[in-house]
């Protein structure tokens, strides 16, 4: 079964490992400074009311994520 989404897809307790980042640029390398590399395990922990932000655990920090740059990550639900 292929379990691949997009970060966005996941709901508040879903847990997920880093398949790809599909960017470039300063977004890219600011998501890379906080340590989301390939077959990293994050933790969706929170929503904003409207839906975004997102807020993850990553590595052991709670980080906000819109909801736009979360679509070109790609995870594998586990």
């Amino acid at each position: 079964m292929d379990t691949r989404i997009g970060l966005h897809e996941l709901t508040v307790g879903q847990r997920a490992i880093v398949e790809s980042l599909h960017m470039t640029g300063g977004m890219r390398r600011r998501l890379l400074d906080i340590g989301l590399l390939k077959n990293t395990l994050v933790e969706c922990v929170g929503q904003a009311p409207g839906g975004d932000p997102i807020a993850f655990c990553i590595r052991g920090a709670i980080i906000a994520l819109r909801c736009e740059d979360c679509r070109h990550i790609g995870v594998r639900r586990v």
